[in-house]
């Protein structure tokens, strides 16, 4: 009879750690319960969209160091500058387990911000360095996006970075990655549609 309880006590110990299973924490695990992310690629989907349905030709302002050029731009031809940045496609849950969003008001721009960095290294297929998302307090609408991209294009490094003013303009910088770690500015483009 002794041996019964010593027995079960046993058989507790070994189905109470067998049940338990070791977490480890995986690089790139987002670990703040964070239901959803600002869909972007649908907001860039959108304002697509909306500059089709104007009755406007958009105009593309070109900065170079030391020159600057303009041309009128149909929106057919202004649509494959702009259309990179709706890749890889940002929806409210994919990106959840690789970057850490934080959100402030800031007041010395009168919008609330919602910003996306890496939780660790991207893997080289996603060329997505981080974004941000600047809504209005007032009326709850997205004033401005930004978002930054790296490639390679010609086996030069770039990062590109988007600004995008909601139903007014767009513009893209292109800045050349130098080995010794500076960027350098290969050209502006900014496209206007709100004149």
């Amino acid at each position: 009879m002794k041996l019964f309880p010593i027995a079960a006590i046993v058989l507790l110990s070994i189905y109470g750690c067998a049940g338990k299973e070791k977490k480890v924490a995986q690089p790139g695990n987002n670990t703040e319960a964070i239901d959803s992310f600002f869909p972007v690629t649908s907001f860039i989907k959108g304002q697509l969209l909306l500059l089709d349905s104007l009755q406007v030709t958009p105009l593309q302002i070109i900065t170079k160091p030391g020159k600057t050029d303009s041309i009128w731009l149909t929106k057919e031809k202004l649509k494959p500058y702009l259309l990179p940045f709706a890749t890889p496609t940002i929806t409210e849950t994919n990106f959840i387990p690789y970057f850490k969003q934080t959100r402030f008001k800031d007041l010395t721009i009168n919008a609330i911000t919602f910003t996306y960095d890496p939780l660790a290294p991207m893997p080289d297929s996603i060329n997505l360095r981080h974004w941000d998302i600047y809504i209005n307090p007032e009326t709850g609408n997205v004033s401005k996006v930004y978002i930054v991209k790296e490639i390679k294009e010609k086996g030069v490094d770039l990062t590109l970075q988007l600004t995008w003013q909601s139903n007014k303009w767009a513009k893209i910088t292109t800045l050349v990655n130098k080995p010794n770690g500076k960027m350098e500015l290969v050209k502006d483009e900014k496209f206007v549609w709100d004149f």
